[in-house]
């Protein structure tokens, strides 16, 4: 996976903030599989404001280390708003975090639906205890659409944190 030159500025930039606020930040990852967790740990020092990772790819585990209830899956599906809402505040909460970022989605080559095509990622971002989500459609390969969920939800959370 590549990451823009831009988001490894946003990674050190978001380091400097949570470190001067003495905050942490969790990740709560399904499509993406720990590589946005992967991608703020590159950067050196990084256990000075990064607290933990969840691969929560399975709908089990969803519930089982996030909270999300099985209910709200089996409504929405897992790629859903009401979901990765569910999945940030759960990282917060199952964390000494006061940041997190989550993202669900259907990278492909399959999975994908007519509702939910692959390519669509529900994003989420819990920072001081307000949560906002996104819905993207990221084009291409499985790779791309991966690369692409990494490199907004990096670049995303950073304008959060800053506003």
């Amino acid at each position: 996976m590549k990451i823009e030159e831009q988001t490894i500025q946003q990674i050190q930039a978001l380091s400097t903030f949570l470190v001067d606020k003495k905050w942490f930040m969790a990740t709560a990852e399904s499509c993406t599989g720990g590589l946005i967790a992967a991608a703020c740990t590159d950067l050196a020092g990084s256990s000075a404001w990064f607290e933990r990772g969840f691969v929560t790819y399975s709908n089990a585990a969803k519930t089982e280390l996030l909270g999300v209830p099985a209910e709200l899956i089996a409504q929405h599906g897992a790629v859903s708003e009401s979901v990765v809402r569910a999945m940030a505040a759960g990282a917060v909460a199952h964390s000494r975090a006061q940041v997190a970022v989550a993202v669900t989605g259907v990278a492909g080559p399959t999975g994908g639906s007519a509702e939910k095509p692959v390519g669509t990622v529900w994003l989420g971002w819990s920072v001081g205890g307000h949560i906002t989500t996104e819905c993207c459609h990221f084009p291409g390969d499985r790779a791309a659409v991966r690369t692409a969920t990494v490199n907004h939800a990096l670049a995303r959370l950073v304008s959060l944190v800053s506003a």
